[in-house]
């Protein structure tokens, strides 16, 4: 398993390295304990996060309700909680 990522039951939680103000948002690389994801969006007042949770509720397939921030609604670290994902990225492994 890899250590930006782990299951919990059908439940996928996600440390995440976010990178505002990019042209595209997209997933992007590994970097330690994160997962790099590239948000086109500014950091005021947390729309980049709202933006980033926007993208993973597609990316993942879930309604935006099914993603919970649990840290970093403010900062570049976070962590995300994702409640049954019908489709993975491919730099997620399956449970």
């Amino acid at each position: 398993m890899s250590s930006f990522c782990q299951w919990e039951g059908d439940t996928l939680v996600l440390n995440i390295l976010g990178r505002p103000r990019a042209k595209k948002t997209k997933i992007g690389k590994v970097i330690g304990k994160q997962l790099e994801i590239h948000v086109a969006e500014n950091p005021v007042r947390g729309r980049a996060t709202t933006h980033l949770v926007d993208f993973l509720a597609e990316e993942f397939q879930v309604a935006k309700s099914a993603i919970t921030v649990v840290f970093g609604m403010y900062n570049v670290n976070k962590q995300l909680r994702i409640a049954a994902p019908k489709q993975l990225p491919s730099v997620i492994p399956p449970p």
